[in-house]
């Protein structure tokens, strides 16, 4: 039984190659949390997760000060008790995003040291469902994008054989927002599928309104329409909406989703590892959403979700963002707009330790070990 004897934490800043706008708020930074787990054997598994530019110090924090300190000495195969003992030991701050997304990282971890110690790819490991699953671009459909730019990126994603395109909603009056996309629905035709992102930017009277609006153009779903915590008003939006509304993004735990698909608040489950806590809580989710008869199709972190989109019989899409390119030297393999789940041991990717180095923030790198 191999023991944890050390855990490294880094945490690089990643800016987005392109402008990335939403009805609430701009996406100006990914904060990338680092935990680099090894074993008494000498293997090694990194996880990670993310921010969108603020939070990432508090992260650091917690993994350093409470955390990580508790891995050393145990055995990483037994993930799930770790998962509840570090949950527990934060009870007082959970459930809540900053705790969330450095269980996130641990776990993430966890996953890909026992995947490489039994040679296997994590989408393998996890259940091996399938071996690719299809492919939407986010890239193009920002909020501030022109409608003729809008159809340009679609229209290119979809020579390259991509399921659909998500186009950023929540313009100033409807009328917008029905324009930009009854432009894309005419470019493309009706075979391919366009999905709305609202970033919970709406209340539930004008996202009903909205939505009806809308509904002849045939959107694959509407994202995020309310608040997260608004489970009520989702209800009432998905009782009067034939559009599917999908919800995940901003919840952090399994109880939440339990909530959410119970009442019937929901039709997609966009589960994300880096936000509910990892893979752990990311798979019991996926599983609870197939009793429902819900596809899940993960919010953002292509090259992790890949794997586990490809782990579950009802992964349906994987989300084309990518952001990992200045820290990797793999890249997601696309076949006629189908992401492959990779083929090699652990996470499938291979991180450039050169360039997480020259990006690292150095007042948040730590080395814990025992005796040290």
């Amino acid at each position: 039984m191999a023991k944890i004897e050390r855990i490294e934490l880094r945490m690089v800043d990643l800016r987005p190659k392109v402008e990335r706008t939403d009805a609430i708020q701009s996406f100006v930074s990914q904060e990338t949390p680092l935990v680099t787990i090894t074993d008494s054997d000498g293997a090694r598994g990194t996880g990670y997760s993310y921010t969108i530019g603020t939070g990432g110090s508090s992260v650091m924090r917690l993994l350093a000060d409470h955390l990580a300190p508790r891995l050393l000495g145990r055995d990483a195969d037994q993930i799930e008790a770790i998962w509840h003992e570090l949950e527990f030991a934060t009870h007082a701050t959970t459930i809540g995003a900053i705790t969330s997304i450095a269980l996130a990282a641990i776990d993430t971890a966890l996953w890909d040291l026992r995947a490489r110690k039994q040679g296997l790819p994590l989408w393998k490991l996890a259940g091996g469902a399938k071996d690719r699953c299809p492919l939407y671009t986010t890239e193009g459909g920002w909020l501030h994008i022109s409608t003729e730019a809008l159809v340009e990126d679609a229209l290119d994603a979809k020579s390259k054989g991509f399921t659909g395109s998500k186009v950023k909603i929540g313009k100033s009056h409807g009328s917008e927002d029905f324009a930009r996309l009854s432009a894309v629905r005419k470019a493309v035709g009706d075979g391919y599928e366009i999905m709305t992102d609202a970033n919970q930017g709406f209340t539930v009277d004008e996202a009903i309104r909205r939505a009806e609006r809308l509904r002849e153009l045939d959107l694959g779903w509407l994202e995020e329409p309310l608040p997260a915590d608004d489970i009520d008003g989702h209800v009432r939006l998905n009782r009067a909406s034939s559009t599917p509304v999908a919800v995940g993004e901003s919840l952090y735990s399994i109880r939440h989703f339990r909530e959410y698909m119970q009442k019937g608040a929901c039709s997609i489950v966009q589960v994300d590892a880096g936000r509910i806590g990892g893979i752990t809580p990311w798979l019991k989710v996926a599983h609870a959403a197939e009793a429902f008869d819900m596809p899940v199709c993960p919010h953002f972190l292509m090259e992790l979700h890949v794997s586990l989109t490809c782990a579950v019989p009802n992964g349906k899409y994987v989300e084309y963002i990518p952001q990992l390119d200045d820290i990797t030297s793999s890249r997601l393999k696309i076949e006629q707009g189908m992401a492959l789940a990779p083929s090699t041991p652990g996470l499938g990717i291979d991180w450039d330790w050169d360039a997480i180095s020259s990006r690292s923030i150095g007042e948040f790198e730590r080395e814990i070990r025992q005796g040290g």
